[in-house]
């Protein structure tokens, strides 16, 4: 019994020490194993923080050599027409939408007022006349008695003088009864040209005053000529060097969904909008069936007379800070590189860029909130779009 003894010990020696590596390996084991996943977790947190970006090329402007811009229509002559002279009105003789002739009666006005002093203007004409006869027969009597030596040379003079006064009182006599005829005559109101009456702000019987358009007088009536309109369109800057005299541009109005029509080029301002960067564009338009009417609006399509080498991107791709307009980009090492840009035309879902990019371009299409130059991105793949 005493000669077996040890060896339980030593059994239990080395069992105990086997379990102390088991241990020490299993706490290894788990130690390693944590650190790779801290690792591989730090790793994927890492790969997730870089955001994932669409990119895209900037397109050609698939109408570069087309311009499109919202428009309207006036009358190729338009004439407000005032009463000249006050009273009352007569009669009308052309209600709206009526045509009328140059010279053409619209409505007559009673003017007892001016009827009366035409009537004091014509008698103080009758006396000033009866005044220089008298004085002229004076005067030769006079000038004949000094030839007797009868009378002093100034009394002759005086007479001279007298009746020379009463000729100018004549005149001015005749002057203040001719500017009351005139006036007279303006109680016939007429058309100024051949068009249409577009409107009528009076009626029989209603007061009138003498105006004109610098006063707060209403225009009896409004003429216009429309057989042929003016429309009119604002051209941006970058553009206007495109535009010449007597090119031909096409249009389209609401009311004719499906059709297209012609107009030419008539003029320019020559000169640039401050407040818009745009300068006026005038349009002549044949309208001799009345198909078209002066207000009315219009899309004008501008064929440019050579490409202009606009690019385009989405509209989402625009960032706006306070530094202005921007573009992102991705670079060749997969970075943020941020380019300031031009726009030339907003259409909407694209915008045309004048300046700031290249075709070569790689255009993030959505960029991500607070990106900066430098950022890291990762291109998406057409499987992550798919995804």
């Amino acid at each position: 019994m005493t000669s077996n003894s040890p060896r339980p010990s030593r059994r239990l020696q080395l069992g105990g020490l086997l379990l102390v590596l088991v241990a020490i390996a299993i706490v290894i084991v788990g130690i390693t194993t944590r650190a790779s996943q801290h690792a591989k977790l730090k790793d994927w947190t890492e790969q997730q923080a870089v955001p994932t970006v669409s990119v895209n090329q900037p397109g050609s402007a698939a109408e570069g050599n087309q311009l499109i811009l919202p428009g309207r229509f006036e009358a190729y002559a338009r004439a407000p027409i005032y009463a000249r002279v006050s009273g009352y009105l007569k009669q009308w003789k052309v209600d709206i939408g009526g045509a009328v002739k140059a010279g053409q009666l619209l409505a007559e006005l009673e003017t007892p007022d001016l009827d009366q002093e035409l009537l004091q203007a014509k008698a103080d004409l009758a006396s000033a006349q009866a005044n220089v006869s008298l004085a002229e027969t004076t005067a030769k009597r006079w000038q004949d008695m000094l030839k007797t030596q009868s009378i002093a040379r100034q009394e002759v003079d005086e007479k001279l003088g007298d009746y020379q006064s009463k000729q100018a009182l004549v005149k001015a006599a005749e002057a203040n009864v001719q500017r009351l005829q005139a006036l007279k005559g303006f109680a016939s109101i007429v058309a100024p040209f051949d068009g249409s009456v577009t409107a009528r702000n009076t009626d029989t019987g209603a007061l009138i005053n003498a105006g004109s358009s610098g006063s707060s007088a209403q225009p009896l009536f409004e003429i216009s000529n429309t057989r042929k309109l003016r429309l009119y369109i604002n051209v941006p800057q970058n553009y206007v060097s495109h535009i010449r005299a007597g090119s031909k541009a096409s249009f389209g109005v609401p009311e004719y969904p499906d059709g297209r029509f012609e107009a030419t080029i008539q003029s320019t301002s020559g000169a640039i909008n401050a407040s818009s960067g745009t300068t006026l564009v005038q349009l002549l338009v044949d309208n001799a069936d009345g198909r078209f009417l002066p207000g009315g609006f219009a899309n004008v399509s501008l064929q440019l007379k050579e490409a202009t080498g606009i690019l385009t991107i989405p509209a989402s791709a625009l960032i706006f800070d306070q530094n202005g307009l921007k573009v992102a980009t991705v670079n060749a090492d997969n970075q943020i590189s941020l380019k300031t840009i031009t726009i030339a035309r907003d259409l909407g879902k694209t915008l045309e860029i004048q300046s700031g990019l290249t075709a070569s371009d790689r255009v993030i299409e959505n960029p991500p909130d607070g990106v900066v130059d430098g950022d890291p991105v990762k291109i998406a793949t057409t499987a992550d779009a798919a995804k």
